[in-house]
């Protein structure tokens, strides 16, 4: 059997090669380490001994160079699909300025090395493998699970990032409690529809018209898909309800039966202060739970009542009327409600109709 060689251009400098490898001097053996480097990429053809021994001494004489040596490196080999896999592994644990390259485009790093590297360092570490052209589900959950925001933020922006059903709703969960991950949890394409619905009392008016946009162009069987994956989530931990719960709850009833409880009737309830019946009535008119009536009307959320009112058909003129009076602790209520109403009149009732079957879904989860 041969003795395994290298380009026959090094292996006529072999002597000279390895007396570089073992001297002292730092700029010898970066000497030596640059043209290895360059005969590496000058030689496409190579065995896989001769494979072996560029990882060999290259990984060796690496070691030992300074930071800024070691980056080159890794920039350099980063973009080869053939780079010696034990240098690659050996860069990419380094420094974050040296691991950043070969973790960012390194095809030669399979799942197992990028969970390793995850699992050992940094939030460094982690924005590069978040940044690479593709990470897979089981990369980007351990991503979720143990990066900061900013490292989340740099994964959700990556629509090569895949990200399961689960490691979605984690998102959603963090992205509620933080302003940062807004935009890009809800500009995020593969995101279900369904939690993209959940971000949207939470996110400002820009990002809740996207949201209303993203459901005017949702597939319908789309939409009935991400409707039956919600109904599997919606778990809410609702409050207590209100002490005068049951007795307005029949007092709506009442009305019902008698055939009175109509947008009109809503809006006597409103200006006479019959806050329980109202929020039960809207409930019971617009087909969502009493929390979502709760959430709109107690946070004055008035873009997400002219969805409901959009949905249910309702006159614009009694939109107003429920604007103003909600509005009524703020001096500049007329002006303020003008503003929603322009809303209400740009809105479609299909867009409305979509985005309210969201809100539906724990209306259904509750009544099961």
């Amino acid at each position: 059997m041969s003795t395994p060689t290298i380009d026959t251009r090094v292996a006529s400098r072999l002597p000279d090669l390895i007396a570089l490898a073992q001297e002292p001097s730092s700029e010898k053996r970066r000497a030596l380490l640059r043209e290895l480097t360059d005969h590496f990429f000058g030689s496409p053809v190579r065995t896989a001994a001769e494979d072996a021994l560029y990882d060999t001494v290259l990984s060796e004489l690496s070691a030992d160079m300074e930071v800024a040596v070691r980056a080159e490196l890794s920039t350099r080999f980063s973009t080869s699909p053939s780079a010696p896999r034990g240098l690659i592994r050996r860069l990419a644990h380094d420094e974050a300025a040296v691991a950043g390259p070969v973790l960012r485009n390194s095809t030669v790093l399979t799942d197992e090395d990028l969970l390793g590297v995850v699992k050992a360092k940094g939030q460094e570490h982690m924005r590069a493998v978040s940044e690479r052209q593709t990470v897979s589900e089981a990369v980007s959950a351990l991503i979720v699970e143990r990066g900061d925001d900013t490292t989340l933020h740099t994964l959700l922006r990556n629509d090569g990032a895949r990200l399961s059903r689960e490691s979605s709703e984690t998102v959603v969960e963090r992205a509620k409690a933080n302003p940062a991950l807004h935009e890009a949890t809800v500009e995020r394409s593969s995101l279900p529809p369904d939690l993209l619905n959940e971000m949207y009392f939470v996110v400002e008016a820009r990002l809740r018209q996207q949201i209303l946009e993203k459901n005017a162009a949702l597939d319908p069987a789309l939409l009935e898909s991400a409707l039956a994956a919600g109904r599997t989530r919606v778990a809410t931990v609702d409050g207590v309800l209100p002490a005068d719960y049951a007795e307005s709850l029949a007092y709506v009833e009442e009305l019902r039966a008698a055939n009175q409880l109509s947008p009109q009737m809503l809006a006597r309830l409103l200006r006479s202060g019959s806050k329980t019946p109202f929020l039960i009535a809207l409930a019971q008119l617009a087909d969502i739970d009493f929390r979502t009536a709760q959430t709109i009307v107690e946070r004055r959320e008035l873009d997400a009542l002219s969805v409901v009112c959009k949905a249910a058909d309702l006159d614009r003129s009694l939109f107003l009327t429920y604007a103003v009076v909600m509005l009524n602790t703020d001096g500049d209520a007329m002006g303020k409600a003008s503003a929603y109403a322009r809303h209400y009149a740009e809105l479609t009732r299909e867009a409305a109709l979509r985005t309210l079957r969201f809100w539906r879904m724990r209306r259904t989860n509750l009544a099961a």
